[in-house]
């Protein structure tokens, strides 16, 4: 099944699916209960400096992609990564996002991780 990207903002009605935050800090202004999360991958998430570099600056945005795939490939991560594709084999994969900006975030770098 596929893996798919939402913008956990702008979510009126939910897909299916295994419901998985990648972000490292819980989204503003959303509660819990309404985001109805399966599981909160802060493991995932780039580290804090990677992402205050980044800025979602499209500039950066390539060299971004190449140091948050080098975090990606510690341990835990590799792991967690089995995990969620595994997940896919099952059903629809959610992955979950804060960032305004769709096309120049760490969840479009994780989902061609976890497709590849």
């Amino acid at each position: 099944m596929p893996i798919v990207l939402k913008r956990i903002y702008e979510e009126e009605t939910k897909i299916g699916g295994h419901r998985v935050l990648v972000d490292r800090v819980w989204p503003r202004g959303v509660s819990k209960e309404d985001a109805d999360v399966d599981e909160w991958a802060k493991t995932l998430a780039p580290s804090s400096s990677l992402r205050k570099w980044f800025n979602h600056d499209q500039s950066k945005f390539e060299e971004f992609s190449r140091l948050y795939k080098e975090e990606l490939q510690s341990e835990d991560c590799r792991d967690y990564l089995e995990h969620l594709r595994r997940k896919s084999d099952e059903g629809r994969v959610v992955l979950l996002y804060g960032a305004k900006e769709k096309e120049y975030n760490h969840a479009v770098v994780l989902k061609s991780v976890l497709d590849s």
